[in-house]
This record gives C-alpha cells, sequence and structure tokens, in this order.
C-alpha cells in the first residue's frame, strides 16, 4: 500500500495518540516538583510523531529514513524517563499507566 499523507500511517496514528495521552497523564499533580519531568515527556513524546510526518514530507527514502531515525531515537527518550519513573516510590499508583506507555512507545519503535 503506498500512501500519500503521513496521517495515513498507522506509526503516525499511534505516535500521535500516544502524544495527545501524554499531556493528559503528565498533567496529573504528581508530577510538580519533579523538575521538567513532564515538560521532557511531553516534547519527547510529540517529537516522535512529528519525525516522521517530516520525514515524510520531505520526500525521499533517505530523508525518511533519516527522520524515523530521529524518531526512534525520541522513543528511547520517553522509554528511559519511564523506566525511571517507574523506579520512583510517587509514581507506584501510575504504574499501569506507565507500563502501557512503555509498551506502546516499543511497539512504534519497532
Amino acid at each position: 500500500m503506498k500512501y500519500k499523507r503521513f496521517e495515513e500511517l498507522p506509526v503516525w496514528k499511534d505516535a500521535a495518540k500516544m502524544a495527545a495521552g501524554m499531556f493528559k497523564f503528565s498533567a496529573r499533580p504528581v508530577f510538580r516538583g519533579k523538575g521538567d519531568l513532564a515538560n521532557q515527556l511531553q516534547r519527547a513524546t510529540l517529537s516522535i510523531s512529528n519525525n516522521i510526518a517530516e520525514g515524510f514530507e520531505r520526500g525521499t527514502t533517505k530523508e525518511l529514513i533519516t527522520f524515523l531515525y530521529y524518531a526512534r531515537g525520541s522513543a528511547g527518550e520517553v522509554r528511559s524517563r519511564l523506566a525511571m519513573m517507574q523506579m520512583m516510590p510517587e509514581f507506584e499508583s501510575l504504574r499501569p499507566q506507565i507500563d502501557w506507555y512503555k509498551q506502546m512507545v516499543e511497539s512504534i519503535t519497532r
């Protein structure tokens, strides 16, 4: 199947869904007083879908691949922050959501 728009890409849809959810998730009070954690999670998560879109719009396979690697790097940032949160006792009550986001970002990376 040939895609004409990045919005048609299943991986972009998943990444955009995850980014939209991350804004709501990271607005919880537990993120207050944790430095820039919420903002970093939001920006890294949003960067995944944005890099997929930018690479697609560049129009060449070489540039698409480059931007997919950028998206993968952002996914690594998200996984790292989520893994760190799993080690913090104040995020214990959010473990199911953290696990879901980790699974989602791993799926997008594949």
